[in-house]
């Protein structure tokens, strides 16, 4: 038997490799540059009670949320189990995500309650008022470095929406009514 015949390779096997080697190039370059354009954002703790699965945000990561750009309308309703004109609108903003679920609308409603009233306080309120939109906890007590970075115009009082969709974000000071909250979902989408 000739050994340089085992060697050999013919022209399909050389099209083989060549196709191989460059998959595996752009395998490479895709985990090199599409792993490094989205960082992950981490939650620092997880709040577990009530059937609730709550993660825990400083605004360093929580910024990362506010940043999210692509086909999604993000709508972060900012308020607190203790302020009454932010659970009044509760009803509103869940009636909208249950008429909008197929559609590329996410609600998020970020509590600013106190670290105390977390495990009992806002998850035994979650689970009393069948909460179904997302709820994440924003644990910064230095307010005043963050207010501004979620809105230039808000002084930091409940309730507050920013609702961000691509480029274009709009901020609402207050109370929203259903029918404001459909009126500036359908602005912002033009």
């Amino acid at each position: 038997m000739n050994c340089q015949g085992l060697w050999r390779l013919s022209i399909y096997d050389f099209s083989f490799l060549c196709i191989m080697s460059r998959l595996l190039f752009i395998g490479a370059l895709f985990c090199l540059f599409g792993c490094v354009s989205s960082p992950k954002i981490q939650s620092q703790d997880l709040i577990v009670n009530d059937g609730y699965s709550i993660p825990v945000y400083d605004f360093n990561n929580f910024e990362l949320l506010l940043k999210r750009s692509n086909d999604t309308l993000y709508i972060y309703n900012f308020w607190a189990t203790w302020c009454r004109p932010c659970v009044e609108e509760l009803p509103d903003f869940e009636y909208f995500n249950s008429q909008n679920r197929d559609k590329s609308v996410k609600i998020i409603l970020v509590s600013i309650d106190m670290k105390r009233t977390w495990k009992n306080g806002l998850t035994s309120f979650l689970f009393k008022n069948n909460i179904q939109n997302d709820v994440v906890v924003l644990d910064d007590v230095d307010a005043n470095s963050w207010i501004s970075k979620v809105n230039a115009s808000w002084d930091g009082a409940i309730p507050a929406t920013l609702f961000v969709f691509g480029d274009k974000k709009v901020f609402h000071h207050g109370k929203l009514t259903k029918e404001e909250l459909h009126q500036l979902v359908d602005d912002i989408r033009k």
